[in-house]
């Protein structure tokens, strides 16, 4: 048998009844080494593995262990069948299955239970299989309305409550994801668990402390989500019904319920995790990896203390606009599904348009290895849509002429927004990545958060109204937004943005959803810009590349394989940790420094005043940085040996791209890639790449100025619908 480590989840004295029992012989040996293993995160494969039973075997015991503790594992159930069983884990595997079916018969078998019991359930629950879920959650009373959100937690000495919230209508019918794993679900459980036998084993607070502490945690999440109905679930309390307890029920501000009859504290907790998650995009692993931290973090409190806590507004954005607000929807355009590609192969040939401009069908199956027929019939279907439109013929040295295809611009339109902390800016191209308007509006990095989404929506209007005449009513693809990370692209969350000192989690797309009746993609800006210069670019950028975007903060863009790169939370490409560490500029705390050189424009004109150039104090540093950029062009010595320092802080950081990817294109572009101080950024990072990587001499690194415009992320943002929509891949993440 392995040797059991112990799990901070299980009290000491749990723990030393599980380890005497495997270190034991016969039948509660194995028992306890799956309790054991489990708590370590195994799977339950894993787990039968190792320990040489069946799969059931292992599921059938950690079932009994979480329903009925030590003394379910004394006791052997019926063979195959669990004594008792946890309605809230089934409706866990069920939403969680893969393809989000849950098909019932695959859920017996994990758990040890009867097709006909699992069936059962889900149809208590209210969650047959293949449908959308619009659940009944049978708490006493049972939870009101359908669309039902898991808000806060609370726990103290005697007691741990569950916030959830509801809404009367259905949640939406197809979320991007589903984005809760089992490994968030256990880490909440381990964190909770741990937190309770700490705060059982300092109990000594009173019962009235207690009911005044949850009356206040209860009243102030009424207060901070005033536009949902909140119901407290009571998970577990110590001491059975009493009169403080009636007494509270009375005076809270929400409704209170007890745990459905068939449930365990765990499995139930599980569950709503589950159904939250699978139910909205916006419940994220990002808001229960928070609620783990939140209760790591109080591990080292003191048993009195109360732990509560209480996430995010969702609600905000579904509110009625208030008067004197911009209208929910523009009058002039409507969403539409025009565009709608039947096949992988489809989108082979539209690549393969795009890539060369005009091309012949015979030249298009020479490159894509598609027979003629498929692409002659794949191109009428195209042209007959709208999609793409014959050239003038061309002459053959034999045969008939031959008549090439490309693009048709006016097939379809987008708008990008670009949110910079100093500038807002709103572009329409067309399908050809040609601009059709452009619109900009100057921010602070103070403003409030909701008069800065009343400005971006504001100016997303304008732009489309300007555009009105190129674009038709029904030619509107959607809206790219740009947005400095990190941002949550499951729940369309900005993250506490370096330079943008009043956002706070600010949910971003789903405010911006409710002013745009079409599709609304939400992307960090730096992967934004490599999008639009692989689609502007066309065969000039048909390789793996990485784009430096120098804005307010240089970012990174990837291009890799064929597709843009963007990683497991879509938060690829943070540069200035990169630049930190090639220059060897970490904290006293080990943490990489936030360099001053990756702000271009405040710390050029620092450098430059610093060495004695008298830069212009008024019009804010993106007017400093264009004097300085200026006097460098013209020769200024000051000047230019502050551009070179910021050129070559980044130089460094690409140095460590073109090693770790192997890559030999490096795109440089953004706002403040002007063209008086491009020449010393292309040196620098030119020589910093091709004179120091470990393999210089088995490739030479190009460094090459972006195709778009200074409106770089605006445009890519734009470029990411015709990206989502056109660009051939096989498999990737899929995005609402």
């Amino acid at each position: 048998m392995p040797e059991p480590h112990p799990d901070v989840g299980l009290a000491p004295e749990t723990l030393a009844v599980l380890r005497g029992w495997a270190g034991s012989e016969g039948p509660l040996a194995t028992r306890a080494h799956v309790v054991l293993l489990a708590s370590e995160g195994l799977r339950d494969a894993d787990i039968a593995r190792r320990l040489g039973v069946s799969r059931q075997t292992v599921g059938s015991w950690r079932h009994r262990w979480h329903s009925a503790g030590l003394p379910g594992l004394r006791q052997r159930p019926r063979t195959g069948r669990p004594a008792t069983v946890d309605e809230a884990e089934v409706i866990t595997r069920a939403l969680l299955a893969p393809g989000g079916s849950g098909a019932s018969r695959a859920i017996a078998r994990e758990l040890g239970l009867s097709h006909a019991t699992v069936a059962s359930i889900r149809r208590r629950w209210q969650l047959p299989p293949d449908e959308s879920p619009a659940p009944y959650v049978p708490t006493r009373p049972p939870l009101p309305g359908a669309d039902i959100w898991v808000m806060g937690l609370y726990v103290d000495q005697t007691r741990a409550v569950l916030l959830a919230g509801t809404r009367p209508q259905a949640p939406r019918a197809a979320p991007a994801a589903t984005v809760i794993g089992e490994d968030v679900l256990e880490g909440v459980d381990r964190a909770l668990s741990t937190l309770r036998a700490a705060t059982a084993a300092g109990s000594s607070g009173t019962d009235a402390e207690g009911d005044r502490t949850l009356l206040a945690y209860l009243t102030a999440a009424a207060e901070h989500h005033p536009d949902i109905a909140l119901h407290s679930i009571v998970l577990w309390e110590s001491g059975g019904p009493r009169p403080a307890q009636e007494h509270r029920r009375a005076h809270s501000p929400v409704t209170f319920h007890d745990l459905p009859a068939r449930t365990t504290w765990r499995g139930f907790l599980r569950a709503m995790i589950a159904l939250d998650s699978t139910s909205h995009p916006e419940s994220s692993r990002r808001v229960y990896l928070d609620l783990v931290a939140a209760l790591r973090r109080t591990t080292h409190r003191t048993p009195t203390e109360a732990v509560h806590w209480l996430r995010e507004n969702v609600a905000e954005h579904l509110r009625a606009p208030h008067r004197g607000e911009l209208p929910s929807h523009p009058a002039s355009f409507s969403g539409v599904n025009q565009i709608d590609l039947g096949s992988f192969n489809e989108c082979v040939v539209i690549e393969s348009v795009r890539l060369s401009g005009s091309i012949t069908r015979g030249e298009i199956a020479h490159r894509t290895g598609l027979t003629q027929q498929s692409v002659s019939r794949i191109a009428r279907s195209l042209l007959d849509r709208g999609i793409l439109v014959e050239d003038a013929q061309r002459r053959a040295t034999s045969g008939k002429p031959r008549t090439p295809v490309r693009l048709c611009g006016t097939a379809a339109h987008a708008l990008g927004l670009h949110i910079d902390p100093e500038l807002l800016t709103a572009v329409v191209i067309d399908l050809d990545g040609a601009i059709v308007c452009t619109c900009t509006r100057p921010v602070s990095a103070d403003i409030d958060p909701g008069e800065f989404v009343a400005q971006v929506v504001a100016l997303g209007h304008e732009a489309l109204e300007k555009a009105q005449g190129a674009v038709r009513e029904d030619g509107l693809l959607g809206v790219g937004v740009a947005v400095p990370g990190p941002v949550d692209i499951a729940s369309g969350t900005v993250l506490n943005p370096p330079l943008l000192t009043a956002w706070d989690d600010l949910p971003l797309l789903y405010l911006l959803k409710d002013h745009f009746p079409c599709r609304v993609l939400i992307e960090k800006d730096s992967l934004a810009a490599a999008a639009g210069e692989r689609w502007i670019g066309r065969d000039r950028r048909a390789r793996d590349f990485a784009y430096l975007y120098l804005g307010t903060g240089v970012g990174s863009g990837l291009y890799l394989n064929g597709d843009l790169y963007r990683g497991v939370s879509a938060n690829a490409g943070e540069f200035g940790q990169l630049c930190a560490i090639a220059l060897g500029r970490i904290a006293a705390d080990g943490r990489p420094e936030l360099l001053p050189e990756c702000n271009p424009p405040v710390s050029v004109r620092d450098f430059a005043a610093r060495l004695g150039l008298r830069v212009p104090g008024d019009g804010g540093s993106t007017a400093a940085y264009r004097a300085v950029g200026r006097a460098a062009a013209a020769g200024d010595p000051a000047a230019v040996s502050a551009v070179r320092e910021v050129a070559r802080a980044v130089g460094g950081g690409a140095l460590g791209l073109v090693d770790l990817l192997d890559i030999d294109l490096i795109v440089l572009g953004g706002p403040f890639f002007t063209d008086d101080v491009a020449e010393f950024y292309l040196d620098e990072i030119g020589r910093a790449v091709n004179e120091f990587p470990t393999a210089r001499r088995l490739r030479r690194v190009e460094v090459e100025r972006s195709v778009l415009s200074a409106e770089a992320a605006a445009v890519g943002a734009a470029s990411t619908l015709f990206h989502a929509a056109f660009t051939p891949r096989l498999r990737g993440r899929d995005r609402a």
